[in-house]
């Protein structure tokens, strides 16, 4: 399949799930898949049923009236290639424990199947006892059958509660998590060195869609130019589709995304970027956020507690979406996509600088060879911002026993770590509760390290964790 890559684990993960089906006096199976927007969930399970070559019906919800919802799912369920998908026509069910049912009828009863159900929180949020009715279901019909249920979900919020100990479908579905490609997923695909590649990550997020607009071989630059004055290009478009999913237009916490995005990271900056917020809402509006993964509060990493909180954008391709494509869609929208692409230009050094750290955090946390003990990776910065030291090795979070490693990253082009870089961070590993002048020094370089005393980890080492 065309453009289909990096997904071989979560498609043998499905098949063993597969190869449960019709075992035992209970045969049917049910996952709950879950992931965030345009990661690929329902690509790769479209993927798996075409190699399963088994009968399958795929719905996909949307936001509207249950009436509507029905009326489609009648419709997909009739024109599906389950054996009696004939029981569907002309029907017009008023709930979906009525819908469903005839789906327990319309399955084959001695032979596997397939069948998924897309964005089912936009099912629960029509029909809230939903959920019961699924129970139920699962347990007098679909688990005697020989079917693979998949639940789909990208509100991550939603999907993790349906499966905790007091909700109705509490284990009864296996739980699998779609994450984004990862860079070494980007490097394969596109065919860049690794430095480039892990620069064409923070623009993508690894997100299957617009991943599949860059031509292989193509530079940021090269991408750019084409996809940021097309207000068509999955690049421009996605982050909207995402925003527009969660939240109405209105919405607190959409404001409060934005602020975020525009850099503001500490409650204060972000409550004043929001048009002077209340508290409280500020507060309210960061716990949703903060709920539905799509931001991540962070507190200094060291032997000492701290309240001096940041937040950051979670997901990487909205945290360059949120920087230059949303604030500049009038632009684009009137022909004038030039003007985003010379903003994006002059602080793309500086942006970058600060956006590659969750990759290069996230990379070090699957690293061998760090310091022994190491089994959180962090940062660290003091309300005054001095010391903000990059990168931090501790024995455990938020509040270690141990400083293991202290390092700097240096992203720039034609531009090493050197000896200025060293004394600076030797600087500031004093100022670390819990580091000491014994504790190693950590580089993490787009172009290399000039200077001896400091371990240098390179964007070859940073891809290779994800292989």
């Amino acid at each position: 399949m065309d453009g289909f890559i990096g997904r071989d684990r979560e498609l043998a993960t499905l098949g063993r799930y597969f190869t449960r089906v019709g075992a035992g006096d209970r045969p049917g199976r049910a996952i709950l898949m879950r992931g965030r927007r345009r990661v690929g969930k329902s690509r790769l399970a479209e993927e798996f049923i075409h190699r399963s070559g088994v009968p399958s019906l795929f719905f996909t919800a949307a936001h509207e009236p249950l009436s509507d919802q029905l009326e489609r799912f009648i419709a997909d369920a009739a024109a599906s290639d389950l054996p009696d998908a004939s029981l569907f026509e002309g029907m017009a069910p008023s709930s979906w424990d009525s819908a469903l049912r005839l789906l327990a009828q319309a399955v084959p009863q001695d032979s596997p199947s397939i069948v998924v159900l897309d964005e089912i929180p936009f099912m629960i949020a029509e029909d809230p006892h939903l959920e019961g009715r699924l129970q139920r279901l699962f347990d007098r019909e679909f688990s005697r059958r020989p079917m693979l249920l998949i639940l789909i979900g990208s509100d991550l919020s939603i999907m993790e509660a349906i499966n905790q100990y007091d909700r109705p479908f509490y284990m009864r579905a296996s739980e699998m998590v779609i994450n984004p490609l990862t860079p070494a997923d980007v490097a394969e695909k596109l065919g860049l060195p690794p430095a480039e590649a892990i620069d064409a990550y923070l623009v993508t997020g690894g997100l299957p869609m617009i991943l599949d607009e860059w031509p292989a071989g193509a530079t940021v630059w090269d991408f750019l130019n084409t996809v940021v004055p097309d207000p068509t290009s999955a690049l421009t478009v996605s982050g909207e589709r995402a925003m527009s999913a969660e939240f109405p237009p209105e919405a607190q916490a959409r404001s409060l995304l934005k602020a975020i995005g525009s850099g503001q990271r500490t409650f204060s900056s972000i409550s004043k970027a929001s048009g002077g917020m209340p508290g409280t809402s500020v507060q309210r509006g960061l716990q949703v956020l903060m709920e539905k993964r799509m931001v991540v509060a962070e507190v200094p990493l060291s032997t000492r507690p701290s309240k001096e909180r940041r937040y950051h954008i979670a997901d990487t391709h909205l945290r360059f979406w949120l920087s230059f494509v949303e604030p500049g869609m009038p632009e684009i929208d009137r022909g004038r996509g030039d003007l985003v692409l010379s903003r994006i230009e002059r602080s793309w050094t500086a942006w970058r600088g600060t956006a590659v750290e969750p990759t290069v955090r996230e990379s070090l946390r699957r690293m061998d060879g760090l310091p022994e003990a190491t089994g959180a990776i962090g940062g660290y910065w003091t309300r005054t911002n001095n010391p903000e030291i990059d990168l931090v090795g501790a024995d455990r979070e938020p509040v270690a026993k141990k400083i293991t490693m202290v390092g700097s990253v240096k992203w720039l082009e034609n531009r090493p770590f050197d000896r200025h870089d060293l004394n600076e961070l030797i600087v500031h590993r004093s100022k670390i509760p819990g580091a000491d002048a014994s504790t190693p020094l950590y580089a993490v370089s787009r172009s290399g390290c000039d200077v001896e005393g400091v371990k240098e980890v390179t964007p070859e080492e940073l891809l290779d964790v994800w292989r």
